[in-house]
């Protein structure tokens, strides 16, 4: 997508509050990639993408800024923490799994794409496929009268299932059974061939279809899978993910500062933090993982490092981790004002969730100005006191707040409900001033 770095951040502070200079920096290292598509073959495969490493506490805003970049571009995007793998030789999932893993979801990416693309071919096939169970074809020696009055009849019914009248007529569709199939990324290069084989024997012997009666709207829904099936090409598709992958891949690595080796610590746990480290090297500095659609080269592919680094320090990583990391971004713990604006001007905020979710029950859920305020002080005296968990902090404290006018919702339909100051302190103040209560409550 052809934005503007500044454009980029203007779309983040929908989102995100503050964070301006992780908000730059990853608007930048985006905005490489598309200058780099823009010039010659020869010189887009010297220019390699600046990885970036980010360092903050929980909750300030690391995931959240990656994951509404990746939604905005339509780029493949996945997030997985690092402490969830191990060292060759150890039991557990491999580094190169999460390059699998970015494949898949570059596929579910590009197959949705041209389903969308398709739609009218794909709608039309399954409409045409109805008709004829409402509306068996006739045969060819009929006479041109009756072939007339039949395509009559067939534009009739096609006006009637469109308009919905047809929805509840029953009729029997043959659905395939369903195929087995085997999507364990974890597994290497030589078992992905066994199980591919695995794969085409059991379909090779789950050939036959099911017929099953179902009501024509629900047919829709079933039929358009198989529509997808038949009219796609998924060669190209998997191709396209491939170069989707390869040319526009993000991967959040989370928790890197688990795998980190302090000066305090040997670093020899079960399984060794440094093996994995090493392991995760060759991905990063460029190499080519075989997965089942294909061969991926992660050359191009943009890691996203974040952690706490509460214990580790970034120098803590291996010299040559570190170097591919060039970029580093600290991001603020969160204020009492930024928990207030966080509440209060992002796009789709927690109030105007609870608030649309209390709807439901015909109930009207408002939340004053100053009982917003105590809610963030609340919030950001409780992240002082214990474990600074940043906004993740404002779910449990604004949970703790309406949780009884959740549960008598049902009991105020039709009545505006308004949370005051008072309310907030009364449900909140023991609670936070009791540093053993916070810990287990809040």
């Amino acid at each position: 997508m052809n934005m503007t770095p500044k454009e980029t951040v203007a779309y983040l502070d929908e989102y995100v509050i503050g964070q301006r200079e992780a908000k730059k920096t990853i608007a930048l290292a985006l905005r490489t990639r598309y200058r780099r598509m823009q010039l010659d073959q020869e010189l887009q495969n010297e220019i390699i993408p600046k990885n970036i490493l980010m360092i903050g506490s929980t909750g300030v805003g690391k995931t959240e800024i990656a994951r509404r970049l990746a939604k905005m571009m339509g780029a493949p995007f996945i997030k997985v923490e690092a402490s969830k793998y191990t060292e060759v030789g150890f039991v557990g999932r491999d580094v190169e799994s999460m390059v699998r893993d970015l494949v898949m979801t570059s596929i579910s990416i590009v197959k949705k794409e041209q389903q969308e693309g398709n739609k009218a071919d794909i709608e039309k096939w399954v409409l045409n496929k109805i008709i004829e169970k409402l509306l068996p074809p006739l045969p060819t020696s009929v006479s041109d009268e009756q072939q007339e009055a039949y395509a009559n009849s067939r534009e009739r019914m096609k006006s009637k299932i469109l308009s919905g009248d047809m929805d509840d007529k029953i009729i029997e569709i043959d659905i395939p059974k369903v195929k087995v199939e085997f999507s364990d990324s974890n597994l290497p290069p030589e078992m992905l061939k066994v199980q591919e084989s695995l794969a085409n024997m059991f379909s090779a012997t789950n050939k036959d279809e099911v017929k099953k009666e179902i009501t024509v709207k629900e047919a829709f829904k079933i039929l358009e899978v198989e529509a997808s099936e038949k009219l796609l090409d998924m060669n190209a598709i998997k191709n396209e993910a491939l170069k989707r992958a390869e040319q526009g891949g993000i991967i959040f690595l989370d928790e890197i500062d688990k795998i980190a080796v302090g000066a305090k610590n040997d670093g020899r746990s079960d399984p060794s933090k440094e093996g994995v480290q090493r392991d995760l090297l060759p991905i990063v500095e460029g190499s080519t993982v075989n997965t089942k659609h294909g061969p991926v080269n992660t050359d191009h592919i943009l890691f996203i490092a974040a952690g706490a680094f509460h214990v580790s320090k970034p120098s803590d990583l291996i010299p040559e981790l570190q170097g591919r990391f060039p970029l580093r971004v600290e991001l603020e713990s969160l204020t009492e004002e930024a928990l207030y604006k966080i509440m209060t001007q992002t796009k789709n905020s927690l109030l105007m969730q609870y608030s649309e979710l209390l709807k439901v029950e015909g109930m009207e859920l408002e939340f004053e100005d100053d009982a917003i305020k105590a809610l963030a002080k609340l919030s950001y005296t409780a992240n002082e006191r214990t474990e600074d968990i940043g906004a993740r902090r404002l779910h449990t404290v604004l949970e703790k707040v309406i949780e009884d006018i959740s549960f008598d919702a049902d009991e105020h339909s039709g009545e505006k409900v308004i949370v005051t100051k008072e309310l907030v302190h009364e449900k909140l103040d023991e609670v936070v001033e009791d540093d053993d209560l916070a810990r287990y409550i809040l």
